[in-house]
């Protein structure tokens, strides 16, 4: 299970550093070694991409065709219980990010609770308004290079608890606007959360080494140049 963060989650605590790092003009330092030379996924033990700017990380991004042949949603198994505790994924992902903790019954019965949906700016009582977004989508990933991962790769992938910016809780609402869109066609309806978003997305890519194509390396170029330049740290797995 993922350790607990503050109050507000993770997403209020990305946004605000966000914020502080534009006001401040934050200037990132040298380059750590290309991200796209520490791709090869899978192999041996995680190696950690640490201090790579955002703009860096996002041209080092490698650009490739997408195929949506032979995708299903059933090919990631999804919402496990990996730990073994009684909580699904979902309800880990809830448990970690409530502003108020939500009563818990019986193996993992979810009730009460507050969360910040910070794609739309909203604090949502109880957890049956939320969905859990994987932040880039199941079938992204499987156009971005998933559909070469073993069954057991995927499952771990579409339960990812170790990296805390890979699942959100947010509305059902904006998470099913968002579908299975990349940032070229979809970005939060929130504008100030644009910027942690494009963190997230491209830490997500960058762990899981998944590539992007041309349309989508255009529009997170763009992004990046109007966002603070910060660091971006992945363990790739």
């Amino acid at each position: 299970m993922k350790e607990a963060v503050v109050s507000g989650g993770r997403w209020r605590t990305l946004l605000r550093a966000v914020v502080v790092c534009a006001a401040v003009g934050l200037v990132v330092g040298a380059v750590a070694p290309g991200v796209a030379s520490a791709r090869e996924a899978g192999s041996g033990s995680p190696r950690v991409v640490a201090g790579v700017p955002l703009r860096d990380a996002v041209v080092a991004l490698p650009v490739a065709e997408e195929s949506r042949e032979g995708y299903s949603r059933d090919k990631f198994k999804h919402w496990v219980d990996a730990d073994g505790n009684g909580c699904s994924t979902r309800a880990e992902v809830l448990l970690v990010e409530a502003v108020d903790a939500p009563v818990r019954t019986g193996r993992c019965t979810l009730a009460g609770g507050r969360w910040y949906s910070s794609y739309d700016d909203v604090y949502v009582d109880g957890p049956s308004g939320l969905d859990i977004d994987h932040m880039v989508p199941l079938a992204e990933a499987w156009d971005s290079g998933a559909h070469e991962w073993t069954p057991q790769r995927r499952e771990n992938y579409a339960n990812d608890l170790d990296e805390p910016l890979a699942l959100i809780a947010v509305t059902a609402t904006t998470n099913r606007s968002k579908g299975d869109q990349d940032p070229q066609s979809w970005l939060p309806p929130y504008a100030p959360a644009h910027c942690g978003y494009l963190l997230a997305w491209v830490t997500t890519k960058v762990r899981w080494g998944l590539s992007v194509d041309q349309a989508e390396r255009d529009r997170l170029v763009d992004l990046a140049a109007g966002c603070p330049n910060v660091p971006v740290t992945a363990t790739i797995v």
